[in-house]
């Protein structure tokens, strides 16, 4: 097969909630009380039906008719094997990819950020504060939140915020106000710049503001584009349809890549197979992240906050530390100290894999993928794009023959600067040091569980 597309009959109707086979997972912690948070607790910045998605171990829910309607714009989105990078790698293996850069957006952040504008206008919340890395999320929540006639204010990691100016534009074409973060409009953001006039900033800091904005308001409700449950339920669409598409073209994936910051496109495309590797298929699922934060393959499975200023539910998962600054890369939604307690679930128990790449070979890799495929990808994308044809180097060297799969979450037509960066040679590899992470990792909390 060359292409595989679904009719927009065939696309999914329900989320899969991979919860459903994770009984042991541990609940987030108060920060106030020191033990789990209530549902109640989470109302000042969530709407009930996103609680009870993030709550509830059942394992399929129902996509609202409105939600499917404005989801149906773009989905289903098309499958593709590309023959052609197969070709230049000169591998064995077959190559397929989800692409996911058709939505409005440009990216699949748009998959979660349709629901959850929805289901906060149903509640009668018409503002939202949020956060945003390289603004792939920030610039999701712009368009769904104009699709619903909802107020949108939006901290971007000010390093992102400088090296991408073109996602904000496009956020402020949509109504949204765009802040750099940190900034002097929170306690937390006035507190990092004291400390650090220069902060480039980080995730974990912008969702330090967004949230203490949403508490702070009665009008205002929080949204998060990756990491928590319900964010990963709405993302499964992408590996639902990858199920149906490999069907469809005679083939299953025996390795499924996808890039891996807080976990929401990988955790969307990878939970299905996941499923089916319970179920006894053999494949395997592997999160790719950067050398420079290197979450899963440096960081210890604890509980830890959520952001810097200690504001968010306390979360079992891997981490680098709430307090981990990271460095300015270019793959800004790449940038957080934590994943998603359900990624880090899946890792702990050996049910996924992990392995980072340096930027080097992200944008090596990215540009060979641009002149092969004619998709010029996302940096944070180029990650899976980069460990999957490292695994297909690796099999023309042992002459396995695999089918391989990626998720493609977005474009980068708005990272062009940074390939300008790598085309002058101006970018290098920076590899974390294990004494910083170690130095981190000395404030985790203390949680009696």
């Amino acid at each position: 097969m060359k292409k595989v597309y679904l009719n927009p009959a065939d696309m999914p109707t329900k989320w899969y909630n991979i919860l459903s086979e994770l009984p042991d997972m541990a609940p987030p912690i108060s920060p106030a009380t020191g033990k789990p948070v209530t549902p109640q607790e989470m109302t000042a910045i969530f709407p009930e039906p996103i609680l009870e998605q993030e709550m509830s171990p059942q394992a399929w829910f129902d996509i609202p008719e409105k939600v499917l309607d404005i989801l149906s714009l773009w989905r289903p989105t098309p499958l593709i094997r590309a023959e052609r990078l197969e070709q230049a790698l000169g591998t064995p293996c077959k190559i397929y990819y989800k692409y996911e850069g058709t939505s409005p957006a440009g990216s699949h952040k748009t998959n979660t950020a349709v629901p959850q504008a929805y289901f906060n206008k149903i509640c009668g919340i018409n503002r939202i504060a949020t956060e945003t890395g390289a603004g792939q999320w920030g610039s999701a929540l712009s368009f769904a939140s104009q699709i619903f006639d909802m107020q949108l204010r939006v901290y971007m990691v000010k390093v992102s915020y400088f090296q991408k100016p073109y996602r904000k534009s496009f956020m402020n074409m949509f109504g949204a106000e765009v802040i750099p973060s940190p900034s002097t409009m929170t306690n937390a953001g006035r507190e990092a710049l004291a400390k650090d006039p220069n902060s480039n900033g980080s995730l974990g800091l912008a969702i330090s503001e967004a949230v203490e904005e949403a508490a702070s308001r009665k009008d205002t409700n929080y949204a998060l584009g990756s990491v928590l449950n319900h964010v990963i339920l709405h993302q499964t669409l992408i590996g639902l349809e990858a199920q149906k598409q490999m069907e469809l073209g005679g083939d299953y994936p025996d390795m499924v890549f996808a890039s891996c910051g807080g976990g929401s496109n990988f955790g969307g495309i990878a939970a299905p197979f996941v499923k089916d590797k319970i179920d006894g298929k053999k494949v395997e699922c592997i999160a790719v992240e950067p050398i420079s934060c290197p979450t899963l393959t440096k960081g210890k499975y604890a509980f830890d906050y959520g952001d810097v200023a200690k504001l968010t539910p306390i979360l079992k998962m891997y981490t680098l530390g709430h307090d981990f600054m990271p460095p300015a890369i270019h793959a800004g939604g790449l940038r957080y100290h934590g994943d998603s307690p359900i990624v880090s679930n899946l890792m702990n128990k050996g049910l996924i894999g992990a392995r980072s790449v340096g930027q080097l070979d992200i944008f090596k890799y990215g540009t060979l993928f641009a002149k092969t495929e004619g998709i010029v990808p996302a940096p944070e994308s180029a990650h899976a794009i980069a460990a999957t044809a490292l695994e297909a180097l690796k099999c023309k060297e042992t002459g396995e023959k695999k089918s391989l799969l990626f998720c493609l979450s977005g474009h980068g037509f708005f990272d062009m600067a940074s390939y300008d960066q790598y085309l002058e040679g101006k970018l290098e590899d920076y590899a974390y040091p294990e004494e910083a992470i170690e130095e981190s990792l000395k404030n985790l909390p203390q949680v009696d569980m």
